[in-house]
């Protein structure tokens, strides 16, 4: 994260939680010749588009008011995206009763695999129930043999 990101996320944390938001992340980047500043919001039950628009109008005027960005820039907020990572106990709290992908380092019963429904956590584990063939199977895992885990959409 680069300096400038690092100062929108200092400031414009505490403005997204009073919304009622999670900041989950920040960008400034330029491409070709203009300046894009993208930050990526989530809230338990998704984000939506009214969500971004608000958020986006109260930063605008915030971000010009602090004056951390010299010079134009476009403001982009938006989701992270259905298949984000998930990166702390907030993330799991959102994603409880949503659609989870997790991959270990090892295996487990056989599998380093699973994709399924986020049914608990805590500071140690998490429990996943998951389709195999027929049957709903329940795994709990212990995090510090994951991988890899995000949200997943599952049909």
């Amino acid at each position: 994260m680069n300096r400038t990101e690092q100062d929108v996320m200092t400031h414009a944390q505490p403005l997204i939680e009073e919304l009622g938001y999670k900041l989950i992340e920040v960008e400034y980047v330029k491409e070709g010749p203009d300046y894009y500043l993208r930050l990526y919001l989530d809230k338990k039950g998704g984000i939506t588009l009214e969500d971004c628009a608000q958020a986006s109008e109260v930063l605008g005027e915030k971000l010009d008011e602090w004056d951390i960005i010299r010079g134009g820039y476009f403001l982009d907020v938006s989701s992270p995206g259905a298949e984000r990572p998930i990166k702390d106990d907030d993330d799991l709290e959102m994603t409880l009763n949503q659609g989870i992908y997790v991959k270990t380092y090892q295996q487990i019963d056989g599998n380093k695999e699973w994709t399924g429904i986020l049914k608990d956590y805590d500071s140690d584990t998490v429990t996943i129930d998951y389709r195999e063939k027929t049957r709903t199977k329940t795994v709990t895992i212990g995090r510090d043999r994951i991988a890899t885990i995000r949200k997943a959409v599952i049909l």
